[in-house]
Order: C-alpha cells, then sequence, then structure tokens
C-alpha cells in the first residue's frame, strides 16, 4: 500500500505529510522518553522497529543451544571458555587455582568436538594447546581433578612425548613481530583509504578479497568468539543486486564488481545481553578488512546498513540468511577509478572528538 502511495501522490502532498510526521515524531519522543515505562509502552504499541531484532535475538539464543548438541564445525562456547582459560594464564600474578567454575564444562565441550568430522582442526589445536598448559601449571581441586581425569581420558586423548611445540597457547609479548611501520606509515595507509565508489570495470580476484578477509580475522573480538562472517558477492550481477537493497547506494550501485556483505551471527550467545557484541565485533574486523584491501590495491566503500523492514526481508531473502543472522554493513570493493573523485569528509578531531579527565 505504502509504495503505491508513494508513486501517486504528488511531490507537494508529500513533503507535506512528511513535514506533518517530522513533526509529531519531535513532539512524542519528547513525551515518551521521560521515563523507562513511557519508551516501553512507545515500542510496543506505537512503533514495532525492534521487533525483528528482538526475534532475532531469541531465534540467535535458540540456535546456540542447537549448535552445542550439533557442534558441527566451531563452537562459541568452546572459543569462548579456551579465550577466558588463556586470560587466568597472563593473569598476574597468576592464581594457583583458577577457572574451576568452567573447565569441565569447557573439557566436556573439547571431547565432543574432538568426536565431529569436519570440525575446525586450528580451533581443536588451540584449545589442546590451552589445556594442556592450564593443567600443567593450575593446582588440584575436586572440580579441577574431575576435569582433568575426563580430559586425560577423553576420546583421542594424546600422549605427549615433551617434544612436540605447542604453538597455540599465550607467550611472551616480546615474542610478537616487530612492526615495520611507523606511525606516519600508517597514518598514510589511513588517509589513503577513501570511500571509493567508482570502479574500473576490471574483475577482482578471490584470492586478493580472501587475504584481506583472512587479515580482518586478526581483529580483536569480545571472547574471541568471532560472531560474523563475510557474504562475497564477486560477480558483478550479484554485487549489484544485493547493493541495490541499501538506501544509499542510488547513482552507483550499477557500476560495483564486488560487494562483501558483513553478517552478525547471534547464535554465538545465550542472553540477550550480549546482542550489541555482533556489530562491534563485526566493524573491528571490516575496518581491518578495508585497510588491509588498500594494500593490496583494491578500493572499498563501506555503505550504510540502516534497519529498514524492506530492505532487510529483501537482503535476507537474497542471501537466505537464517533468522538469527543480521546485516551489519556492506562493503564494496574493487579497482577504484582513477579519473573518479572522493568526498573530502572533513573529520573531527582534538577536543571535538577527545575528552580527558581533568589531572589533579
Amino acid at each position: 500500500m505504502i509504495p503505491v502511495l508513494r508513486k501517486a501522490l504528488p511531490a507537494p502532498a508529500k513533503r507535506t505529510i512528511h513535514r506533518t510526521l517530522d513533526w509529531l515524531g519531535s513532539r512524542s519522543v519528547q513525551v515518551f522518553s521521560a521515563h523507562r515505562w513511557l519508551a516501553t509502552l512507545y515500542y510496543c504499541v506505537f512503533s514495532r522497529r525492534f521487533d525483528r531484532e528482538h526475534l532475532a535475538v531469541l531465534k540467535g539464543r535458540a540456535a546456540y543451544y542447537r549448535a552445542l548438541r550439533a557442534m558441527e564445525r566451531t563452537s562459541p562456547l568452546l572459543r569462548r571458555n579456551v579465550h577466558r582459560l588463556e586470560k587466568g594464564l597472563i593473569m598476574r600474578p597468576r592464581r594457583n587455582v583458577f577457572a574451576e567454575v568452567f573447565v569441565l564444562e569447557t573439557v566436556r565441550c573439547y571431547n565432543r568436538a574432538k568426536n565431529r568430522p569436519g570440525y575446525s582442526p586450528d580451533e581443536l589445536r588451540w584449545a589442546r594447546d590451552v589445556l594442556d598448559e592450564y593443567f600443567s601449571v593450575v593446582e588440584d581441586t575436586p572440580a579441577i581433578s574431575k576435569a582433568r581425569k575426563e580430559y586425560s581420558e577423553g576420546p583421542g586423548a594424546e600422549q605427549s612425548d615433551g617434544n612436540e611445540v605447542r604453538t597455540f597457547k599465550p607467550y611472551p609479548m616480546s615474542e610478537c613481530p616487530a612492526s615495520p611501520v611507523s606511525f606516519d606509515q600508517l597514518a598514510t595507509l589511513f588517509v589513503r583509504r577513501r570511500s571509493v565508489r567508482w570502479y574500473r570495470k576490471r574483475p577482482v580476484p578471490d584470492d586478493l578479497i580472501q587475504k584481506a578477509v583472512n587479515a580482518a580475522s586478526l581483529a580483536p573480538s569480545a571472547c574471541n568468539r568471532q560472531p560474523f562472517r563475510f557474504v562475497v558477492a564477486n560477480e558483478p550481477a550479484m554485487a549489484i543486486k544485493i547493493a541495490e537493497c541499501a538506501g544509499g547506494t542510488t547513482g552507483f550501485a550499477h557500476q560495483l564488481p564486488a560487494v562483501i556483505v558483513v553478517v552478525g551471527d547471534l547464535s554465538a550467545y545465550p542472553k540477550d545481553r550480549d546482542r550489541h557484541l555482533i556489530y562491534i565485533d563485526a566493524s573491528l574486523a571490516s575496518m581491518q578488512l578495508m585497510l588491509a584491501a588498500e594494500t593490496l590495491g583494491l578500493s572499498t566503500c563501506p555503505i550504510n546498513w540502516p534497519d529498514v523492514d524492506l530492505a532487510e526481508e529483501n537482503l535476507q531473502r537474497i542471501l537466505k540468511l537464517p533468522g538469527h543472522e543480521r546485516v551489519v554493513m556492506l562493503i564494496s570493493i574493487g579497482y577504484g577509478d582513477p579519473d573518479s573523485s572522493v568526498a573530502y569528509s572533513q573529520k573531527k578531531k582534538d577536543s571535538l572528538i577527545m575528552q580527558g579527565f581533568p589531572k589533579k
């Protein structure tokens, strides 16, 4: 009905309707933002804007518990708990007893994963190396002793001869590789990376996109769960179809060579308190991806993805996304046209963006 009215109504009438709705909206938010219960009433009765997110969070929690039983390729619980063990191992001073509450859960999760064909070998190796290190330094309590026994007797338990190097465990900061990049060089890369909207008609090699994605995977992530994935449309027809779902691509979507859809996965969390982490972690990785692409000679443009029902439904249908996954943003990628222009986009700096506490 609304699309029909948009086409049928003359422009002056549409402008009048928009002004009226804006006026009503500005007045209503003053009233309903006064108290929490009024805000709840507003989003229950007058606006259903968050319905899709509410449903996605619930579907994500349900998918989390299903995944715990399936343990197909990766496990957010195993990743989270192994990382928690790592944080205990690097604590200063390190306690003699820690992780009693969740170490047995971690061992059982690891043992189930070892039985699953196709499970990530790197994730298993990381879990094994960290668990080995944990049990080599922690003192026994009844809970830890039980976990140690189940770990040593688990399926395919390995008897180390002491010669194998365990490289997937915490290591000294002094062993981090030295950085050959100076601040000025990094700042130049930041200035070089612009949001490029016009591209050459040149195919984008899959291996370069994979390199950029692999670099993006090194971005920090809460408890190392990495609740996101990158869906790559490296064929112009599909890239254009996807880009046209977004509202901010009018005028340039028709010539995009490739598009990456950044998708957040709410099945990584059993509690709704963590629902915002898909956006934080995915955004950290996306920025790293765009900077990596720049070093590979590729230009990018992050494409905003506001929460609009019709756009969400269209893209979810195109990508066949399950209900617990949410689109975070789109990123166009390709060889930028050197004859095109980029926006200056003046940025805030100094006191406009940083505020410190007064020093005593």
